[in-house]
């Protein structure tokens, strides 16, 4: 059931293996781009310190959140450590509606159910330039032991492998750049027939466009 032609706005899907830097580059696109919208996960494990309901995640118990998937009302959800993750797709359809553009920061299993939903989203897939960077870029943060650097590395390389299944591939060589590259997909996705058709219904009539 591919119902996302009927919305204005985009849903875009950004991926990316551990260590890669999306995080940061997702941030400081939604800093440029103040009409995209973060989707905020609902999750099952217990609020860390100065974490707000609604702000870092949506809270809610194990119970509730399987009574909730159950009914289809998440667009992809994922067990994790003992704790559910899942994105509400009642919200990301009602903000899409209203032409709000929404990006998913997740990874490929959660991508993979999005687009079964939603094929016209635009996947995005975060590559760092070398392993020796992703590497560097991990024992710089410094939160990790050496042995579980070498489970994120390896993780890392099963990750990447999913990489063709992303229409878009960013590598994040020079932040600069990578920046302006994902900003040009985001303003390009926007320009897609159905998007504008969409936003634009009053013209496209006037124009006597018909979307087929």
């Amino acid at each position: 059931m591919s119902h996302s032609h009927a919305f204005s706005g985009s849903l875009f899907i950004v991926a990316a293996p551990s260590g890669a830097g999306k995080s940061t580059l997702v941030n400081a696109l939604l800093a440029q781009e103040p009409a995209i919208k973060l989707s905020i996960s609902t999750t099952t494990r217990p609020p860390r310190p100065g974490e707000q309901h609604g702000r870092e995640y949506f809270f809610t118990t194990a119970e509730d959140f399987v009574k909730r998937a159950e009914a289809g009302e998440f667009l992809e959800w994922a067990e994790v450590h003992g704790n559910y993750y899942g994105t509400s797709r009642l919200t990301v359809e009602s903000e899409m509606a209203k032409g709000t553009d929404i990006l998913l920061e997740i990874d490929w299993q959660g991508a993979r159910q999005v687009k079964k939903l939603f094929p016209s989203a635009a996947g995005i897939f975060i590559l760092p330039p070398s392993i020796a960077a992703l590497e560097e870029r991990l024992k710089k943060r410094g939160q990790d032991e050496p042995h579980v650097i070498t489970r994120r590395l390896l993780a890392a390389g099963g990750e990447i492998a999913h990489a063709t299944e992303f229409e878009y591939v960013i590598i994040n060589e020079k932040f600069d750049i990578a920046l302006a590259e994902l900003s040009a997909i985001v303003r390009a996705t926007r320009n897609r027939f159905a998007q504008q058709a969409a936003r634009n219904a009053e013209l496209f009539a006037q124009l006597g466009i018909h979307a087929s």
